[in-house]
């Protein structure tokens, strides 16, 4: 008993320490509950009265600490003490007076949060200060005390006794706690052998009855069940195999003592089991290469990188906590140590200056993690690569490869590189910190050049952005400075090879003749004779170092109104000038016309254009025209029936409107029919002088005159139409038609349309005239009179009239054999079924027959008909189409064939001509 009060607590210490040196380790994922499976308080004797301890005492700074991972989930603690509890901070305090302490105490605190079905239970032991319990902290002596604790006797478990006595007069009675068991520590990885016996569990009882006893709980009948099991009889509890601390770190087991019958002798005890943690498990990085970065120049302390190891083993203890080093760096410049990692935490730092990107851009290190805090000897080993790149800063300004660059470039030429500025940095290629940016910082004020960065290559390329004049200028003289998008870094000064001269020299071109005024605007009146000189359109030669001669000609001239002189550049007139043609736009007419050189000195011929801008000035040289030139009033006069004319004028004001508008004199029956009234500068009305006029097309001559200086007339004639109006003033269908007046064109065009119209109907009647002398002439067989074919009716068959139904159906079934007919008594024969005899001869009509002989014909058939017996009507087999009630045709079924004399065929008469023929044969005519 006293040898596992000691490894119990020696555990805890164990624990309580490493964890007090390794609070900055990196901690393995968190796992909510205690952070502990087993709590020693040393309870100082400062703290008795006496012998004795008051209510409410706290017992020990020292806390039960609880872990909830930050869900801030609201946890409770629950005591199976009354003597003890815990605060919700994790305080051991005295739940009530407590006599005596002299020997040390544990108990059971269950934690239990208030919406968690989750349980969470520890071990908390309280001894007074002074009272032995720990032993030596040496690997040494963990083994050995782990090698007594396995090895040792077994100790015995008892079931708490129950203990009764009366508390008052009244007969109440209360039971004396139970005893808490101490928890039963079992490494991790034994090598057995198996079964290996941990603990005895006995009852007092077992000398009196015979008891049997079991464990129930996870690990003994539950899953993962069979780890642990109890002999029935002597109650020897086993451990069946090695156990893994990261698989399980502990067991809640549930001990049973019962009588042979199955009754419970003792209540049931908790047995908890934990696992001792042996440092079985290396630290595993989380990546095997790890990538960081640092600034070149950096100072001592720079923080790089950090580098992660978890140990699966017990992080409160030095099984599970790691330290680092670095094992190597690469390369070993400047020196072989630039960099450190703090042992705990795994973060890298540089610990020396002078990195430098563009000497060392990458490093490559080594780094260890070790287990129980580090100790190589008995700790397990891990290592990872963390690879350092050394990221680039501006500390090399760029530098132009020579100092003084040089260039030509042709005069009047644009987007003409000059010449190219190569430049030289060390930092980071096309990063902000390589990318030169350049500027020209004197000798081009008019802002003819510019310098653009290649992307690639980094040169300057410069280039002419307005052109250069060699006669203005022969030569440019420029400076330029070289820069980076970013600023140089801290500390760092521009080189003086960042500033160069450019030297440009401007090449002589022939240059096109220039028109000083371009386009040359002018103005003249419209309508000046032909041969009349405008103005002088010359050009100048630019190139004043080459004596060149100017030529002219004509090159864009829509009316053909223009020609120039070859050498002076004279414009003259060919024809009249319009100011209203087609070609004149808003009273403007452009002409081109070009000027060249001879192109001396080797040059090539150069030319130029110049435009030619003539404002034409408006003379009253058109008359106005009336517009409408068509109109309709009504024949009667109406306030409202009257005509809007008006007039147009190709002139411009004021040779345009106001208009005048008049009747003439002559003939005198417009003054006297027709009145005029102005309405405004440009518009007038029309209308009826008298009360009536006879609807037709009136031609109404009307003057009209302009305002010119001195004014155009024009004599213009518009057509009315005089027509009957209905009551809204409007022209009525009958009197539009008979006041409007067609052209000679419109008659022809219709007569035209009458003529084929007739004659496509008399073609029509022609031909079916003939056509039907044809059908006409057609020769028949027989003769016309007798012609009944349009009286043929064709029926798909035909049947009795409804009188006819009332036979048996089932007769006209065509038999299975005819044994029934032949072998029928002679002399009977039934009319309706077909005789099996013999068929008769019939005679044969000839192929044209004479119409005389068809009386005979049929005379001969009625009689062979009359004497075959397999001739119809057999009644059986005449299907009859129904005719509908009430039909007023008799039954034909049952016609007796044999001629008789007393037949009636005059009827036939009465049926027209087309029967003649058969009433002849069969009536007994004048032709019989």
């Amino acid at each position: 008993m006293n040898v596992g009060c000691i490894i119990l607590a020696f555990s805890l210490i164990v624990g309580t320490s490493s964890g007090s040196k390794g609070s900055q380790a990196l901690k393995p994922p968190c796992r909510p509950g205690f952070s502990q499976n087993f709590y020693t308080v040393i309870v100082s004797r400062d703290l008795l009265h006496g012998q004795s301890l008051l209510k409410d005492t706290t017992l020990s700074s020292e806390r039960v600490r609880f872990e909830d991972c930050q869900r801030s989930r609201e946890v409770g603690f629950i005591s199976n003490d009354p003597n003890f509890s815990v605060r919700p901070d994790g305080t051991v305090y005295t739940e009530q007076e407590v006599a005596n302490l002299s020997e040390p105490v544990q108990f059971m605190v269950t934690a239990k949060g208030l919406h968690d079905p989750h349980i969470w239970e520890t071990t908390v032991k309280l001894a007074l200060a002074g009272h032995p319990h720990a032993l030596s902290l040496t690997k040494a002596g963990i083994e050995e005390m782990l090698s007594r604790v396995w090895d040792s006797q077994p100790r015995v478990i008892r079931f708490s006794r129950k203990h009764q006595r009366s508390s008052s007069a009244n007969g109440l009675r209360r039971q004396k706690r139970d005893w808490v068991i101490p928890p039963i520590n079992v490494p991790e990885n034994s090598r057995g052998p198996f079964p290996h016996m941990l603990v005895r569990i006995r009852s007092d009882q077992d000398k009196d009855v015979g008891i049997r006893y079991s464990i129930t709980g996870a690990g003994a009948d539950q899953p993962p069940s069979g780890i642990y099991n109890i002999d029935p009889v002597s109650g020897n509890m086993f451990v069946t195999q090695p156990l893994d601390r990261e698989e399980r770190a502990s067991f809640h087991l549930r001990a049973h003592a019962v009588d042979m019958n199955g009754n419970q002798v003792e209540n049931p005890i908790d047995l908890y089991i934990y696992v001792i943690d042996m440092n079985d498990n290396r630290p595993e990085f989380q990546n095997q290469v790890y990538n960081g970065s640092v600034a070149e120049g950096s100072k001592p302390g720079s923080s790089v990188m950090q580098v992660t190891a978890a140990d699966s083993d017990d992080s409160t203890t030095a099984n599970g906590m790691v330290r680092y080093r670095i094992l190597s760096q690469t390369p070993h410049s400047p020196i072989p140590n630039m960099f450190t990692i703090n042992s705990e935490t795994g973060d890298i730092v540089t610990v020396a200056a002078g990195l430098d990107r563009e000497k060392v851009s990458q490093y490559t290190i080594i780094v260890q993690a070790t287990d129980m805090e580090g100790n190589l000897n008995f700790g397990l080993s891990n290592t990872a690569t963390a690879l350092i790149s050394i990221t680039d800063i501006n500390d090399n300004p760029p530098e132009l490869t020579v100092r003084t660059f040089s260039g030509e470039v042709p005069e009047n030429k644009v987007n003409v590189v000059v010449t190219n500025l190569t430049v030289v940095d060390r930092d980071q290629p096309h990063s902000p910190n390589w990318n030169a940016v350049y500027r020209i910082v004197s000798g081009d004020p008019s802002g003819h050049f510019t310098i653009r960065t290649n992307p690639i290559t980094n040169d300057g390329m410069l280039t002419v952005v307005k052109p250069v004049d060699f006669e203005m200028n022969r030569a440019f003289m420029l400076t330029v400075v070289v820069s980076n998008q970013a600023h140089l870094a801290s500390g760092i000064q521009s080189s003086l090879q960042s500033t160069a001269g450019v030297t440009i020299s401007v090449q002589d071109v022939n240059e096109p003749p220039v028109f000083p005024a371009n386009p040359k605007t002018i103005r003249f009146e419209e309508g000046v004779p032909a041969g009349t000189t405008l103005t002088v359109f010359s050009a100048q030669d630019p190139d004043h170092f080459i004596h060149q001669t100017v030529r002219y000609s004509k090159l864009s001239d829509p009316a053909n109104w223009l020609k120039i002189n070859r050498t002076n550049g004279q414009i003259t007139t060919m024809a009249l000038l319009d100011r209203e043609s087609m070609h004149v736009k808003d009273n403007v007419y452009e002409a081109t016309f070009l000027a060249y050189d001879n192109g001396k000195s080797g040059s090539p011929q150069a030319s130029g254009t110049g435009t030619l801008q003539i404002y034409l000035i408006d003379v009253n040289d058109n008359a106005p025209v009336l517009i409408p030139r068509e109109a309709q009033v009504c024949e009667r006069a109406r306030p409202d029936s009257w005509i809007k004319i008006t007039a147009s004028d190709a002139d411009a004001d004021p040779n345009a409107g106001p208009f005048v508008f008049e009747l003439p004199s002559f003939p005198s029956s417009v003054r006297r029919n027709w009145t005029i009234a102005r309405l405004s500068g440009d518009y007038a009305q029309m209308r009826l002088r008298i009360f009536y006029l006879e609807a037709g097309v009136y031609e109404i001559p009307v003057i009209v005159s302009d305002s010119g200086n001195p004014p155009l007339s024009n004599r213009s004639v518009i057509r009315v139409k005089v027509c009957p109006c209905d009551d809204n003033g409007d022209c009525s269908t009958t009197g539009a038609v008979a006041a409007t007046g067609l052209g000679t064109g419109a008659i022809i065009a219709i007569l035209i349309c009458i003529i084929i119209l007739l004659s496509m109907v008399l073609l029509f009647v022609v031909w079916m005239k003939r056509r039907e002398k044809e059908r006409q002439a057609k020769p028949l067989l027989i003769d016309p009179e007798d012609d009944v074919r349009d009286n043929i009716l064709k029926y798909d068959e035909e049947g009795g009239g409804e009188e006819d139904q009332d036979y048996d159906l089932s007769q006209l079934q065509q038999p299975e054999s005819l044994d029934h007919i032949i072998n029928k008594p002679t002399g009977v024969r039934r009319v309706d079924e077909r005789p099996v005899i013999a068929e008769s001869q019939y005679p044969v009509r000839p192929s044209l027959p004479h119409p005389g002989d068809i009386g005979d014909f049929i005379n001969d058939g009625l009689r062979a008909a009359d004497n075959d017996p397999t001739a119809p009507p057999y009644d059986s087999l005449l299907v009859f189409d129904y005719e509908g009630s009430g039909s007023t045709a008799g039954s034909v079924s049952s016609l007796n064939s044999i001629s008789s004399g007393d037949q009636d065929y005059d009827y036939l008469n009465d049926w027209g001509p087309r029967f003649k023929k058969l009433a002849d044969l069969y009536g007994g005519g004048d032709d019989d």
